[in-house]
């Protein structure tokens, strides 16, 4: 078979699909679609034939969203895939309406809310709009989690028979393995991902500031890109001994064997957080928020605590709560939180899902 996959971001890709590319490899032919970025050659030593793909992720020019449209059905009238596995807005919609144009199967996975603020305003009703025509003949619409896909489904945007329930990403439980438990001077948290305000930066940041300066034994990571205007105050409070900032990194598991709880205080519509997948993974306690995408990981005193949303005073009170446990404790709710993941979120159910809906595809 020939496999397209249409995606916005090479790092998503590579990180999070790369073992099902591995498998559609050994007997198939994989195309990929996306802008060119730091992992392209990784997926073409892979055996991926990469097509470069240029559009704004946030962007909302119809022009350009119009030449999108062209150059997906461009590329299907090309290639001539047998199926095509889109993910994140844009690929959704419009590589979707592609397909429809060119007759061809294809699967779509929703990873994140609908929008960035999940209400209804102008900018909303036109994305479900666009959702509804996209989605429409979709062979199968993976969800993250199941506050999405209700959502969706009370908004008619896709029909139950269309619809699956994934654990997110998944893990891959080889590469992340449990870490063994830091017992250093310093008690270290990090936070990782974009780096922007719906992620819950100024509460981290907030929290960093407050709790650095009452335990000296604290240190505050910081890995990922700026979205937002933070630079300034990032480079500000960069090697003060508090706040450490690594930039974009590669390899987490260096940034995990150091640390000895992730911090993730996001209000952003997630799909599944990777973020607290790989953390849970490699054996570390997570603080986090009780909202769709997060609350599938956390089980509060379990394997972390949950904080609400934009409260920086909530935050600083769970920290402080991590604080007072025994070292033990800190390593049992990491113990905790890996054997959560190795029942529920192995990266191999997302490819056995995939796997299946293709199979039907062959038939």
């Amino acid at each position: 078979m020939k496999i397209l996959f249409l995606a916005n971001d090479d790092e998503g890709l590579y990180k999070f699909r790369k073992e099902l590319i591995e498998t559609l490899l050994k007997d198939n032919e994989v195309f990929i679609s996306l802008p060119y970025g730091n992992y392209i050659e990784d997926l073409k030593k892979m055996g991926c034939t990469f097509i470069k793909t240029e559009f704004e992720r946030k962007g909302t020019n119809p022009i350009k969203d119009i030449k999108l449209i062209s150059f997906y059905k461009k590329i299907i009238n090309k290639i001539k895939p047998d199926i095509v596995l889109t993910y994140t807005v844009k690929p959704n919609v419009y590589g979707g309406l592609a397909c429809q144009m060119n007759c061809i199967p294809y699967l779509t996975n929703i990873t994140g809310g609908i929008g960035s603020n999940q209400k209804d305003g102008l900018v909303q009703k036109v994305v479900q709009i666009l959702y509804k025509i996209g989605l429409r003949k979709s062979n199968k619409v993976f969800f993250q989690n199941s506050f999405n896909m209700n959502i969706m489904l009370d908004k008619g945007l896709v029909k139950e028979e269309q619809c699956k329930l994934i654990p997110g990403s998944g893990v891959n439980l080889t590469e992340y393995k449990v870490l063994q438990y830091p017992e250093n001077d310093t008690v270290d948290f990090v936070y990782v991902g974009r780096i922007m305000k719906e992620k819950g930066f100024d509460q981290y940041i907030e929290a960093a500031k407050y709790i650095g300066k009452k335990y000296k034994n604290t240190r505050f990571h910081i890995c990922g890109t700026f979205e937002d205007d933070y630079k300034q105050i990032v480079e500000e409070l960069n090697g003060n001994s508090i706040v450490i900032y690594h930039g974009s990194v590669k390899n987490m598991t260096e940034i995990y064997s150091i640390i000895q709880c992730t911090v993730h205080p996001t209000y952003y519509p997630e799909g599944l957080s990777n973020v607290l997948l790989e953390s849970s993974a490699s054996g570390r306690p997570i603080i986090t928020t009780d909202r769709p995408g997060c609350r599938e990981v956390i089980e509060d005193g379990i394997n972390g605590f949950v904080v609400k949303e934009k409260d920086a005073n909530d935050l600083i009170e769970k920290i402080e709560k991590f604080l007072s446990l025994s070292l033990e404790e800190r390593k049992q709710l990491g113990i905790n939180g890996r054997r959560k993941i190795e029942k529920e979120f192995d990266r191999n159910i997302v490819i056995n899902n995939y796997l299946q809906e293709i199979n039907k595809v062959k038939q």
